[in-house]
């Protein structure tokens, strides 16, 4: 008996002294509960570019979109099927639940805490900085879905979201710009290398929350033009100056910093992509020098006639047959784009158009942004001065009005930005879209992506209202800014 006893007792000492044992093997040692706010806001920049320049169709499908490619075998995305993927949902889950927009925000909530130590200056600079990004992010959210989870987004405590308009959404935004521009401070530091955009520039940062705001108010032109008006003339003076202002991700050539692209084709062996004859066409019929930098040629007859040649979009389009994009786009430290000069200098054409106090003329700024596309694309001056010439190219002579012209030649420069251009042609109607096989006409392509469908069963109420108020949640529901959707189509 007494021997049973001392077993116990060795039994329970061990049992104490090797408490923190067990709980050393209950611990993630590779995922630390507590992440610096530094860290977390340089994964959610990763996270962010990521999503907005990789091509994988179950998260991002805009360059198809855009009629920039097309499919060459499984063609339902090119025929603006998203529910057998469930691509709302992923879009909502990169954005909102595991990506960007939760680790930006869990930033900022772990650098408040830093707030009211000696270094509170440079803590105001990141959060102002963590704002703006934010803006983006919901930026693009609304322009994809029309109406989001804004105010309620990211309270995990809340798990049945209510839809905020767009409208208001835009409202907000704009709001939440303002107020970060007038409260950064450029003579003070920021995140320093954490920021992989700018490298802590807080200035770099003040002039992308300007062009943010310019492309916001020329997206709202058509609905509130005076707003519109006030809100580009008003961020005119703060905007990019030159393409060294681009908000650009640095991607590298190792593992797991490389361009998405070619991670999910060359390092995958796929070939799911083949350029889109809307695009190709186009730019032959323009003999645009950025067409040798975009695809890759092609010989269609087996005996030299080597050209550049795009699969019929929406069909399918056997890889050897057609053109493929180019190799230095799927090099795996080719940079993503966030926002560029190139693109505000478009908007500011519009602007111009529209009337609005900006220092150049509409050709002035369409002729800047020709310019600077083909130059950042590797061509020559010459190569810039010949395009221009040309009678379908000038802006006096080009076809259309002002909104096919500037439409044409930014969804041309756009070319990588697939949602800018998809939102450049909901907003102008311009270039003219071909008819995917599966859709009848143009007034069948999509204008928005729906909610996601596990949005009716899990958060049944609100998703209801928001569908009401946009209008009925259907593909083809115009977002609050797109005040002439669906104009026909002059082939059909």
């Amino acid at each position: 008996m007494k021997r049973t006893y001392i077993i116990y007792i060795v039994l329970f000492a061990l049992l104490i002294g090797c408490t923190d044992k067990f709980e050393d093997f209950n611990t993630d040692q590779k995922n630390p509960t507590d992440v610096a706010g530094n860290t977390l806001f340089s994964n959610g920049q990763k996270e962010l570019s990521d999503q907005v320049n990789q091509t994988n169709v179950n998260q991002n499908i805009w360059k198809l979109w855009a009629q920039y490619w097309t499919e060459t075998t499984y063609t339902d995305e090119a025929n603006y099927d998203i529910v057998t993927r469930n691509i709302p949902e992923q879009i909502y889950r990169y954005y909102f639940r595991e990506g960007a927009l939760k680790d930006i925000d869990e930033a900022a909530r772990l650098i408040r805490q830093e707030v009211g130590t000696p270094d509170e200056a440079t803590i105001q600079n990141r959060l102002y900085i963590i704002s703006i990004l934010k803006c983006y992010a919901f930026n693009r959210l609304v322009d994809i879905f029309g109406m989001i989870p804004y105010y309620d987004a990211l309270d995990i405590g809340n798990v049945y979201p209510a839809y905020d308009a767009g409208a208001d959404v835009y409202n907000s935004i704009l709001d939440s710009l303002d107020a970060a521009i007038a409260g950064l401070d450029p003579d003070i530091g920021s995140f320093g290398g954490a920021d992989l955009y700018y490298g802590g520039d807080v200035a770099a940062w003040t002039k992308f929350a300007n062009t943010l705001k310019i492309k916001m108010g020329v997206t709202l032109g058509d609905v509130n033009n005076s707003l519109a008006q006030s809100v580009v003339e008003s961020a005119i003076d703060g905007a990019f100056e030159g393409s060294a202002d681009d908000c650009l991700m640095p991607y590298q050539t190792a593992s797991p910093n490389q361009n998405p692209l070619y991670e999910e084709i060359i390092s995958t062996g796929r070939k799911d992509f083949v350029a889109a004859n809307t695009l190709v066409d186009k730019m032959n019929e323009l003999n645009d020098p950025r067409l040798a930098h975009y695809f890759t040629t092609i010989d269609t007859s087996g005996a030299g006639d080597i050209v550049f040649y795009g699969g019929t979009y929406g069909y399918s389009a056997p890889y050897a047959q057609y053109s493929h994009v180019h190799p230095d786009i799927l090099a795996p430290d080719f940079h993503g784009f966030l926002m560029t000069y190139t693109e505000l200098l478009f908007y500011l054409a519009e602007a111009a158009e529209r009337g609005y106090a900006v220092p150049l003329t509409a050709e002035e700024y369409y002729n800047l942004g020709v310019t600077t596309s083909i130059l950042e694309w590797g061509g020559t001056q010459d190569d810039v001065d010949t395009y221009l010439a040309q009678a379908s190219v000038a802006y006096a002579t080009a076809e259309g009005d002002w909104k096919q012209k500037i439409g044409t030649q930014s969804w041309i420069a756009m070319y990588t930005r697939g949602l800018e251009a998809y939102t450049t042609w909901r907003r102008l109607d311009y270039p003219v879209f071909n008819i995917a096989q599966q859709i009848a006409s143009t007034s069948e392509i999509p204008t928005r992506f729906t909610f996601p469908i596990q949005e009716q069963t899990l958060n049944p109420d609100n998703y209801t209202a928001a569908a009401e108020a946009v209008g009925g949640d259907e593909l083809t529901t115009p977002i609050f800014w797109d005040m002439n959707p669906a104009i026909p189509n002059p082939a059909e």
